[in-house]
């Protein structure tokens, strides 16, 4: 037993201050980036009165979707030139980009400056993703890099819970700009980390320049993706993305929308009123963030436990069963109105997530050529950021179509003949509900009801849950096709 305390404790001691470093500013900046993409869906198309911008969905589709896509593509450019210039300048032009982007965000309402000024927060974070895992790949080796990137993985949710329970509890209370103010003074701190305890190593500086290793990167790349094996994968892969990021998207609006959430507050506060407070940001409601975030506390707490049971599994198998769990997770959060059944949905798709995410690396290496290992696991972004962009006729045209209060309500109002003001800064997206509400002489849970009963808004449950079945049979597939195959060629070799 001492023998098992002193292996581990000696592991932990081989870390370098650079790991520690890198490790704290990838909390800090998931928590900025969390902190406030857990409410963004929310701001943009909140009502003008309570601070949110009154975008459509469509509009918060496009925002959210296209510019996430891009963030998650430009690792390919920027990846070369943080090796090119350095990772502390790298960091540093990171950093000051997030946080002026940051701060400006909340200082923005147009739909074309909005998505302008998140696109500036985009390049930041492209700046920064790549050079956060290049500083733990650097300062860790074959004996400690388990447990390194297990550490550092654990950051990323530490910073994705505690950003979004700020959040909750900041615009609760103080309104809609202090989330980005906040944002923007988490990034600050990270740069007072990085200029006082970051120590960049020596660089090995590469004759080539930017443009020509920019090049090489994409040429390096388009080789990996000709791999038809890889290139299935990832597309198939895009069908988890873009069922995963429901969860960010969509359900924080459709939760606002069709979740009574301060029913589920009441049923909270009888078991526990702490945790009740805690999740409304001291409301009477609770925050829609405030459960999408459960997901990231099922992480941090069952994350070990489900990695053990996977570590039994075959690759292939634990990927299938996690994509079954979280389709019937995410079923289960847009099939009902029910806060109760919202909460069950979100942790059953975080076992699902936990099961899917962390094992996609290491299939990507089990189809990787001897040698080729790094190359192909640069693709790995690819089907992110073609999910991201899938996610954004979901999230904008689907949703606005088929499951947005408004458009639904408005439609109705029409159908009735009841005459009604159009929304407008001057009258409100509140005062439409109001006034609704008044002539349609129900209560606004009633119209909510009857809304919902009439037009069925959560049948974009079909949808979302498709994408995940087609995805399930896709993989059945490839397994039997492609992955069987090469894990009995092993076996014989």
């Amino acid at each position: 037993m001492s023998t098992e305390k002193k292996s581990f404790f000696g592991v932990m001691k081989s870390y370098n201050k650079n790991f520690w470093v890198a490790s704290i500013m990838e909390l800090f900046e998931r928590w900025a980036w969390y902190g406030l993409f857990a409410v963004l869906a929310l701001y943009l198309t909140g009502s003008t009165d309570d601070g949110g911008l009154g975008f459509t969905h469509t509009e918060k589709g496009q925002i959210m979707g296209i510019v996430t896509a891009i963030l998650y593509l430009l690792p390919m450019i920027t990846g070369v030139i943080a090796d090119k210039i350095g990772y502390k300048l790298s960091l540093i032009i990171a950093y000051v980009l997030l946080i002026s982007g940051y701060y400006f965000m909340g200082e923005v309402s147009s739909y074309t400056s909005v998505f302008l000024v998140f696109l500036w927060v985009a390049v930041g974070a492209a700046m920064f993703k790549p050079v956060a895992s290049a500083i733990i790949t650097k300062n860790t080796d074959k004996s400690n890099s388990t447990l390194g990137f297990g550490i550092f993985y654990m950051m990323v949710n530490i910073g994705g819970f505690i950003g979004p329970a700020f959040s909750s509890t900041l615009r609760t209370q103080y309104g809609w700009k202090i989330v980005f103010l906040q944002a923007a003074i988490v990034i600050a701190i990270n740069l007072l980390i990085l200029i006082f305890f970051y120590k960049e190593g020596e660089r090995v500086k590469k004759v080539e320049s930017i443009s020509e290793a920019i090049s090489s990167s994409l040429k390096n790349i388009w080789e990996a993706v000709k791999d038809s094996r890889l290139s299935v994968l990832l597309v198939i892969m895009v069908g988890f993305w873009t069922m995963f990021n429901q969860l960010f998207y969509t359900l924080p609006t459709f939760i606002e929308d069709w979740v009574n959430t301060k029913a589920l507050h009441d049923s909270i506060a009888q078991v526990s009123p702490w945790i009740a407070s805690a999740m409304s940001g001291g409301g009477d409601s609770v925050n829609p963030e405030m459960l999408i975030n459960l997901d990231a506390g099922s992480i941090i707490l069952f994350q070990l436990i489900v990695s053990y049971f996977v570590l039994k599994i075959r690759h292939v198998s634990a990927m299938i069963t996690g994509f079954i769990i979280a389709s019937i997770g995410i079923g289960i959060t847009f099939y009902t109105g029910n806060g109760l059944y919202t909460i069950l949905g979100i942790m059953i798709f975080a076992i699902g997530e936990m099961m899917t995410n962390p094992t996609f690396s290491s299939f990507i290496a089990l189809i990787s050529p001897k040698g080729k290992e790094a190359l192909y696991m640069g693709t790995y972004f690819l089907p992110i950021f073609l999910g991201n962009f899938l996610t954004t006729f979901v999230s904008g045209n689907l949703y606005q179509a088929w499951s947005d209060k408004l458009s639904l309500l408005q439609t109705e109002m029409s159908n009735r003949g009841l005459q009604m003001p159009e929304v407008s800064k001057e009258f409100t997206k509140n005062d439409y509900f109001a006034l609704a509400s008044e002539k349609l002489e129900m209560t606004q849970t009633q119209m909510t009801q009857l809304i919902w009963d009439t037009y069925n808004p959560n049948k974009i449950w079909y949808v979302i849950v498709g994408i995940g079945i087609v995805t399930i049979l896709a993989l059945s597939i490839y397994d039997r096709v492609v992955i069987k195959p090469k894990e009995a060629a092993q076996k014989v070799a």
